[in-house]
């Protein structure tokens, strides 16, 4: 059998796990995550353990925090006038709301907490500053 190396379409099965035992996401039950080796487009670090897998193959891997989304930072998080929120969008706590960035890009924001005059948004990625173990398991070379 032949391992997985750049360049190679993969599909794998995962399941994320917090550092308390929580599961945050998981393809079982659902097709496999599908990317290209060395495309970019995933965790570096969940990449690279796929690279060498051989198919039925399975690892552990733990990424801190600063190997995945990053640190949790502070000035990603403001407060802004509820007049700025299109008033068709009814806000609760923990939506994302979606806004165009100077050069094109979608960002988003977390709804921390909001009042009639004021909205605090969190541009942070949901797991910054999260240490994650995931479980993978490559399913296909394709």
């Amino acid at each position: 059998m032949s391992a997985a190396k750049t360049g190679d379409t993969v599909k794998v099965h995962y399941t994320g796990i917090l550092e308390d035992g929580t599961q945050f996401d998981s393809s079982r039950g659902s097709e496999p995550l599908q990317f290209t080796l060395g495309g970019g487009r995933i965790l570096p670090g969940f990449e690279i353990a796929v690279e060498g897998m051989i198919v039925g193959g399975t690892k552990t891997i733990y990424l801190p925090a600063e190997d995945a989304y990053g640190p949790y930072r502070e000035d990603l998080t403001q407060e802004v006038p509820r007049s700025v929120i299109p008033d068709d969008i009814e806000l609760a706590e923990g939506i994302i709301l979606h806004a165009q960035g100077p050069d094109g890009q979608t960002l988003h924001f977390t709804v921390v907490n909001f009042d009639d005059q004021k909205v605090k948004i969190d541009g942070n990625h949901p797991l910054a500053g999260k240490d994650l173990t995931f479980e993978l398991e490559l399913m296909e070379l394709v």
